[in-house]
């Protein structure tokens, strides 16, 4: 099993997996990818009301920041697995560790002080503590060794898609906070602009260390500024008005029951002040999957997967191989 991390700060690690034909999905993050940890802690950062969740199969809250489906959720699709459990779940045990975890949790950052105003939120750090917990149950659940398949770069996981920050100062809640005359928010599009450059560079250095492709760089900015500048052409509305909140451009407080919601989900690019709708995920998604190297590099994941698929064929016949003269070899 190969396993995928996606990281928004997120990321998708696959990794070598029990079942050898299966993909292992660990995801860490933010909001953009939470799906429901912060359900299970004492904090304000939480998407477990309605109309969150409006468009989910089960048209209730999931504590995914959504109106329905999420990143990883449509990753998810993509791999042909179901999605992956927020790692506080008490469902996630048994089988379900197999399929992967999803550790993200709404509010934390790269630094430990992001997010400090929501008190109780698993930073990156403890959502790594929280990995090494969830390699104990899955040793418990099928053996150290089987279990040693499923890990991180150093412990074997083999696809890490990484994605940058997208363009933060045309978000609803940034145009109307700092914005002038309801657009972006330049000290913020200019933080995105120095920030991503230097992340690409870092997962280059990384990639000369553990090869080629192991870490994939999604640019995030470009994926999201292509509907943002000319939401038309991918059949939105409006890029500048959240389809759920209030005051200036829907940009205010959170999503709640007393907000303002609009009817039509598909023509927004944002279902929130900050999150986007689930159908400008699948866009965000299509993009990681299929995207040229101006939106995903040194490969998509699509590319990622059909080398693995390919490099475990080819090592399965080689073990195939190997058995059958190990078979003819002649007993004294």
């Amino acid at each position: 099993m190969t396993a995928v991390m996606v990281v928004v700060v997120a990321a998708v690690v696959m990794a070598p997996a029990p079942a050898e034909s299966a993909r292992a999905f660990f995801v860490f993050g933010d909001s953009l990818v939470d799906n429901g940890n912060n359900n299970y802690l004492l904090t304000s950062a939480r998407a477990d009301a309605p109309p969150y969740g409006i468009d989910y199969p089960t048209h209730r809250p999931t504590g995914r920041f959504s109106n329905g489906l999420n990143i990883p959720d449509i990753i998810s699709e993509h791999l042909g697995a179901e999605p992956t459990m927020p790692y506080l779940s008490p469902e996630l045990r048994g089988a379900k560790l197999l399929v992967g975890a999803n550790f993200a949790s709404a509010g934390v950052g790269i630094l430990n002080d992001t997010g400090i105003q929501f008190v109780n939120i698993v930073r990156i750090g403890r959502q790594l503590r929280h990995f090494g917990e969830y390699q104990g149950k899955l040793r418990a659940l099928v053996g150290a060794a089987r279990a040693r398949r499923v890990r991180l770069y150093e412990m074997g996981a083999r696809r890490v898609l990484v994605t940058g920050t997208g363009p933060l100062g045309c978000a609803p809640a940034e145009r109307a906070l700092h914005g002038r005359n309801g657009e972006c928010a330049p000290d913020l599009m200019r933080a995105s602009e120095l920030f991503n450059p230097q992340l690409s560079r870092v997962l280059q250095e990384l990639n000369a260390r553990h090869g080629a492709g192991t870490f994939i760089a999604a640019n995030s900015f470009r994926v999201h500024f292509d509907f943002i500048s000319d939401p038309a052409a991918f059949g939105f509305a409006t890029a500048k008005e959240a389809c759920c909140g209030q005051g200036p451009h829907n940009g205010l407080g959170l999503c709640t029951a007393m907000s303002n919601l609009c009817a039509d989900r598909d023509k927004y690019v944002f279902w929130d002040a900050y999150h986007p709708t689930e159908r400008a995920n699948r866009i965000i998604v299509s993009q990681f999957m299929n995207g040229s190297l101006d939106y995903v590099s040194p490969l998509n994941l699509s590319a990622a997967l059909e080398m693995d698929a390919t490099a475990a064929a080819a090592a399965s016949r080689m073990q195939d191989k190997v058995a059958r003269l190990a078979d003819d070899k002649p007993r004294v």
